[in-house]
């Protein structure tokens, strides 16, 4: 008779699997915190199961358990994705995560990547994910998804014809991209047109998410014109309102920065400003005050670089989604204050 596996054991296995499960979920549903509510989750019901009965493949149980939560999750987001307001872009994950989170992710797996998952189905997202990022074969894939293996190999097509034919994915070296970045980001504080316009490449597009609770452009951007003129237009409006330090990071695997806040103005002050309505400046400055409180990140900006230009820039500033970052180090040598 085979014993059933011990609290230590259970703990210690799931240990070994977490990041494996968190790499699922994560690229599966762009959230950090439900993704590690699904691990959670999945893990409660292994843990309840496993007194019952011993489960011989705990990895295969877990992933099986993480996966059709996340397909769960995705369908019962998509009426709340019909409605979000802007673009979406996935919580940024920072270097600065649980090591053993990072261990697992590949660079497949940076902003424009889970960009492209959008364009796939819940059952269409898992199959290609457990196929193209996680190398399992088709008779594995179908025992997690609860489909025949012929049935998989034909959602994974699908799947690809669903994708868009070209990617702003990166394979550029992290070395070089953090070089790029650098250029694009001594612009940016300089309000270097010029520069800027240099190292945005032709085909550059930026998204921006917000959820509908901070200003920021609703559409993607197109064009090193568009782009360039958007950033530093944003710059010079918000340094009028606040004084700001950045610190730049490895967001996703690719060169990013935060920015967080070191002075406000006050309300007075901001009701003379011409944005929206009383009440909308109002809700903004609480949020902002919050974050000058707390140290809180105000926004997050990850870039997907080739080896001599931009092609993507991916800018949160949701409050949601920032709520995991790391508050402000002042002490950390690459801030910038200006």
């Amino acid at each position: 008779m085979t014993m059933n596996t011990s609290n230590t054991q259970q703990e210690k296995i799931f240990q070994e699997y977490k990041p494996l499960l968190f790499s699922i979920a994560y690229s599966m549903l762009g959230s950090i915190m439900d993704a590690e509510d699904c691990m959670q989750e999945a893990f409660l019901q292994w843990y309840t199961a496993d007194q019952q009965e011993t489960i011989d493949n705990p990895k295969a149980y877990l992933c099986t358990l993480v996966t059709r939560r996340c397909i769960d999750r995705l369908r019962a987001a998509h009426a709340q994705r019909e409605t979000y307001v802007g673009l979406w872009l996935p919580e940024p994950l920072i270097e600065t995560a649980d090591p053993s989170y990072l261990s697992e992710l590949t660079e497949s797996l940076s902003m424009a990547f889970l960009l492209l998952m959008e364009h796939l189905s819940p059952i269409e997202r898992a199959v290609f994910l457990l196929r193209q990022v996680f190398d399992y074969d088709y008779a594995e894939i179908a025992t997690i998804v609860g489909k025949s293996a012929e049935n998989c190999r034909q959602i994974m097509h699908r799947a690809r014809r669903h994708l868009p034919t070209q990617s702003n994915v990166s394979q550029t070296p992290p070395a070089q991209q953090q070089q790029v970045f650098t250029q694009f980001l001594q612009a940016s504080i300089n309000g270097d047109m010029d520069g800027l316009l240099h190292v945005l490449a032709d085909e550059i597009v930026l998204y921006a998410d917000s959820g509908g609770k901070v200003r920021a452009a609703r559409n993607p951007l197109y064009g090193p014109d568009h782009v360039a003129r958007y950033l530093l237009g944003l710059k010079q409006k918000f340094l009028s309102l606040f004084k700001l330090a950045v610190q730049p990071m490895i967001i996703n695997r690719q060169p990013g920065l935060v920015g967080y806040l070191e002075e406000a103005l006050d309300e007075k002050q901001l009701l003379h400003l011409e944005l929206e309505s009383r009440e909308y400046i109002k809700q903004q400055l609480s949020w902002y005050q919050h974050a000058l409180k707390k140290g809180e990140a105000v926004f997050a900006i990850v870039c997907t670089c080739t080896d001599t230009q931009i092609q993507e820039v991916d800018m949160i500033v949701n409050p949601e989604k920032l709520r995991h970052i790391p508050p402000l180090n002042a002490h950390d040598n690459d801030t910038i204050t200006f």
